[in-house]
């Protein structure tokens, strides 16, 4: 039997074998590049390129798009993909010395049909589990050999869960350190709509004034100008509530201590030549992240980190969010 191609290489992999799950299907998209539709009730479905092992598309019952992606996106290596889910490792923005946000978003995973175990779930049975190893490449840009496991599923209601596991497989004893985000892009109305709770009081770093220390003041964040927080030691549920489609997204974090909160606004958003001039109006990026401390790995250590997503009729008590119902559900 021939050896798999090996992940992480600018070229496309071979055809991989057949997915374990029924309700998984390979097709090619129109841009050429390959991609795993995920199918579950009615219109539910999931689309996770494997080009930067990147959801691009989460829609529920109703065939509603949940997650926002640019009219402009460049389907096209080595670009990475403007909006769905990309996968930031081994760095996060410009903490660190690699190109912004690592090289995983614009690397070819593979289908990894015989991944160790994951606690079972047989509710779940539409899932993908996807591998990126490094190329030769890429070991002369980040010398550290790892393997980074991913899991997409959509649940039996329509959630969509992502579980990355990441382990340290250098051979010369030698730890690694990086920086990791889900960076999630969330399609909105209209963002002076939106608001976000779970994150009042928190410390946060603001990118927009050199990384300083702030603590965050008011009952919830709205959106009037352009945002780039990272929320420091954030709880492990988030709400983001869209006032227009009485909708409230769910965000569910564990192993990932920070959240990111970003949009580019009018000027950053006309300075992108893959974002449409007007659509900072309709998306918002709430991203589970690990920014202020890095993950530091022994060798033959590995971390695991999960983000789940839900999308809910917006609950209001007094024209606020009912916590109980979404936060502390």
């Amino acid at each position: 039997m021939a050896a798999p191609a090996p992940a992480g290489t600018a070229g496309s992999p071979s055809p991989p074998p057949q997915l374990p799950s029924p309700f998984a299907e390979l097709v090619k998209s129109p841009s050429g590049l390959e991609k795993v539709v995920l199918r579950g009730s009615r219109n539910c479905c999931v689309e996770v390129y494997l080009y930067g092992g990147q959801v691009t598309s989460w829609k529920n019952d109703n065939g509603e798009e949940l997650l926002f992606l640019s009219t402009k996106a460049i389907f096209k290596p080595p670009k990475a993909i403007r909006g769905g889910i990309p996968i930031c490792f081994p760095q996060f923005g410009t903490h660190g010395n690699l190109e912004q946000h690592g090289f995983a978003r614009n690397r070819f995973w593979t289908i990894d049909n015989d991944p160790p175990p994951l606690p079972a779930n047989p509710a779940i049975k539409a899932y993908v589990d996807l591998i990126l190893r490094p190329s030769e490449e890429d070991l002369k840009i980040w010398p550290h050999s790892f393997e980074f496991r991913l899991r997409v599923a959509l649940g039996p209601s329509g959630d969509l869960s992502l579980t990355s596991r990441i382990r340290n497989t250098n051979t010369d004893g030698r730890p690694f350190s990086y920086t990791f985000a889900y960076h999630t892009y969330f399609s909105v109305s209209d963002i002076s709509e939106v608001r976000v709770e779970g994150l009042e009081t928190m410390d946060y770093l603001d990118n927009l004034k050199a990384k300083e220390r702030f603590t965050e003041q008011g009952d919830a964040i709205v959106f009037e100008s352009e945002v780039d927080k990272v929320y420091l030691a954030a709880p492990s549920k988030i709400a983001i509530i869209d006032h227009e489609k009485k909708k409230t997204f769910v965000v569910t974090k564990e192993g990932l201590p920070d959240a990111v909160v970003w949009n580019p606004w009018d000027k950053k958003a006309k300075a992108m030549q893959d974002f449409g001039d007007g659509e900072y109006k309709n998306m918002l990026c709430v991203e589970p992240a690990a920014v202020e401390k890095p993950i530091t790995l022994k060798p033959g250590e590995e971390w695991k980190g999960r983000l789940a997503l839900s999308a809910v009729p917006s609950s209001y008590c007094s024209g606020q969010l009912d916590p109980l119902k979404v936060l502390q559900g």
